[in-house]
């Protein structure tokens, strides 16, 4: 009996990992409040949120941002509040009216050197010319992505970036 449940045990860890890996729209489930996909990206709307401890004004603020456009990834609904994460980690409760659906990415936050400079192309391959060379953490409005690649714009320069070098988008996603 007991390698029965051990079988299971590890049939069903294969199983997740299997579900894991598959594609993000395969992940995906409908909002109970809005029906949107869940988890999303969505961008911040104000020049200050409020990210709350729980759903409510009543919850202790825990994190004030200070960056209309920084992405975040929805990743529950409740109410007229949403449970978001920002690229740090960082998780917690923003009224909806403080979110816009305008998507938006940041440039490699994970790199260590600030310093680090990222091609933006003329195309969506590596062989392009490079318009512009950005920061990471410079935060981009996301066109299109498609074929591992997104077309993005800060200010007035447009080019494409790979989707692994994006916070904001997720692996192979297809944004229209």
């Amino acid at each position: 009996m007991r390698s029965l449940r051990v079988g299971c045990l590890v049939a069903a860890g294969f199983f997740s990992m299997a579900m894991t890996a598959g594609a993000h729209a395969q992940d995906m489930q409908a909002g109970s409040v809005t029906g949107l996909p869940v988890p999303r990206y969505v961008s911040l709307k104000s020049d200050r949120v409020n990210l709350r401890e729980g759903p409510s004004k009543e919850h202790r603020t825990r994190w004030v941002y200070q960056r209309a456009g920084l992405p975040v990834e929805v990743t529950a609904e409740f109410e007229t509040w949403r449970r978001v994460r920002d690229s740090d980690g960082a998780e917690g409760w923003v009224l909806h009216s403080l979110l816009s659906g305008r998507r938006t990415a940041l440039v490699a936050p994970w790199s260590k050197d600030k310093k680090e400079l990222l091609p933006l192309r003329s195309g969506a391959d590596a062989k392009s010319a490079v318009v512009a060379e950005l920061q990471p953490g410079v935060v981009t409005s996301v066109a299109s992505c498609a074929h591992e690649w997104c077309r993005v714009s800060v200010r007035n320069i447009s080019g494409y970036m790979p989707q692994e070098k994006l916070w904001g988008v997720y692996p192979n996603e297809n944004v229209d």
